[in-house]
């Protein structure tokens, strides 16, 4: 299983920095990891069924040189003992000299929502494990390094009616919030959420927020206003820790 092989690979990694430490470099120091970004410094955000690949960039320099890198993200409250998600690169590290002594590493993550995100629990923040070895093949440093965000894609709609509606009469908004569920493998409404309702006018360029209202218990949106002016209605999303911002296209309303 996918899981298992990860497992042996973070124990691997863990055996190897063991053998890394201050005794095995007393000679020489170990190298800096000065930056890591994940994707662009952007969240990590998976539906239901298709792999996303990512890239990482790990930073590092050494008297030496810098020969090449590894990584793992993992989620959990303990890599020896409380890791419940991980996610190694799919290929060796790419590494470009900045300059004699600095290089930036890149490597590729695929992340799987059927193979790697067997549970909803795991969306939320990732730990960073990343490591970097030196030209001269003697030093090897591994540093617990930042987290990054992996979250369940998010759906909404609106529609505005009716179409079109005489001025001083109402206008019913309804819509539904639902996001990616990693074990049905299906989208399901986001319950009791703030949603805004925005209105731009037809001569305006931006939205204002009307009002903000709650997803219902099947995600379910539905509230009222009164027509006024012709104008695009749109509901938004602001997100969370888990669950990435939406907002929908404007859906145009004649007053008449």
């Amino acid at each position: 299983m996918r899981m298992r092989a990860t497992v042996a690979a973070v124990s691997g990694a863990l055996a190897l920095s063991a053998l890394a430490g201050p005794a095995a470099h007393a000679a020489t120091a170990n190298p800096v990891i000065s930056k890591v970004t994940v994707n662009g410094g952007k969240n990590i955000v998976l539906g239901t069924t298709v792999p996303k690949t990512v890239t990482v960039l790990v930073t590092a320099s050494h008297a030496s040189g810098i020969a090449g890198g590894w990584l793992i993200l993992w989620h959990g409250t303990s890599l020896e003992k409380g890791m419940d998600g991980a996610l190694v690169p799919t290929q060796d590290a790419t590494c470009k000299d900045a300059s004699a002594t600095t290089a930036t590493c890149s490597l590729t993550v695929t992340v799987d929502p059927r193979a790697d995100l067997t549970k909803n629990a795991l969306a939320g923040s990732w730990h960073i494990l990343a490591g970097v070895e030196a030209k001269d093949g003697s030093s090897t440093s591994y540093d617990s390094y930042a987290t990054t965000h992996v979250q369940r894609l998010s759906k909404l709609t609106v529609n505005a009616a009716p179409e079109p509606v005489k001025k001083g009469r109402t206008i019913t908004v309804t819509g539904k919030l639902t996001r990616a569920n990693w074990e049905t493998h299906a989208y399901a409404g986001y319950t009791v959420q703030p949603v805004k309702l925005q209105f731009r006018k037809k001569t305006s360029t931006a939205y204002t927020t009307v009002k903000t209202i709650k997803s219902s218990s099947t995600g379910a949106l539905k509230t009222t206003v009164t027509a006024s002016v012709d104008g695009y209605w749109r509901y938004s999303f602001a997100g969370t820790s888990t669950t990435p911002a939406v907002t929908t296209a404007g859906d145009f309303v004649d007053v008449r």
